[in-house]
């Protein structure tokens, strides 16, 4: 029998990008869980609408009206914070590289030296991989970057201890995306995600995400990442990043 989608949802302090607000590829990944009618594994549009609390109830609503009508928002008492809805890709999937140029690109990953947000869960140089994903995506061409993953067994879903929970996928196929354009001393922040997730990344199996770079148009940057495994495709997803001062997301 189907479970019936969350009524609500609760980032934890672990799942942080910003030092005080929830990782974007994290939140979404949850608030997509609670849209019960999409079919299994179809696109989903996240939008995020403010910087996501921390150790905090947020309440799941359905929305009947605007561009989220037919999905679900993310409330925090009356503000909103994310909507969910159906969505779509507007362009084939991210290429993959080589497993070994994958790990390799850690050696060009720039957020080794100056980081907008060093603790962030999925790419935070200042986590650790029992703690957060420890992505390091460094530049292997122009508006392309890679990097390897092993998913550790923190992740594990509550059923299957041999497979990661779907928002972490949704959280690796996040950052690698921002990492394509100059995030460092650009600091961008995701505004909204389109990712679908073919399969449940393996814990403890070595994986490739690669991001590129689609556009920028003033403080908004378009990217666009792939999860690989064994050349096999796991996921996908579209972004949308704007650009902000860090310093109001950081103590």
């Amino acid at each position: 029998m189907p479970t019936a989608p969350p009524t609500s949802v609760t980032v934890r302090t672990r799942f942080r990008g910003p030092a005080r607000s929830g990782n974007g590829g994290y939140t979404a990944g949850l608030l997509a869980a609670c849209l019960g009618e999409v079919p299994d594994r179809a696109p989903v549009t996240v939008t995020l609408r403010r910087p996501p609390p921390l150790d905090v109830e947020m309440s799941v609503r359905a929305e009947s009206a605007g561009d989220v009508a037919g999905g679900v928002g993310l409330w925090y008492g009356d503000l909103l914070v994310a909507t969910a809805s159906p969505g779509a890709f507007s362009r084939e999937p991210v290429a993959p590289v080589s497993l070994a140029s994958a790990w390799a690109a850690r050696s060009a990953y720039r957020g080794l030296v100056d980081h907008p947000f060093p603790e962030c869960f999925a790419c935070g140089p200042a986590r650790e991989p029992a703690d957060g994903l420890c992505l390091a995506p460094g530049l292997v061409g122009p508006g392309r970057a890679a990097c390897g993953w092993v998913p550790d067994p923190s992740l594990a879903t509550p059923d299957d201890p041999t497979v990661a929970a779907p928002e972490f996928g949704w959280s690796a196929l996040d950052c690698p995306g921002g990492w394509t354009s100059d995030l460092d001393s650009r600091p961008l922040v995701l505004g909204r995600m389109t990712a679908r997730c073919l399969a449940l990344p393996k814990i403890g199996h070595p994986h490739i995400v690669v991001g590129e770079l689609i556009a920028e148009e003033g403080r908004k940057t378009f990217t666009a990442t792939s999860l690989y495994d064994d050349g096999r495709l796991v996921g996908r997803a579209e972004h949308t990043w704007i650009a902000v001062d860090p310093t109001a997301f950081n103590p």
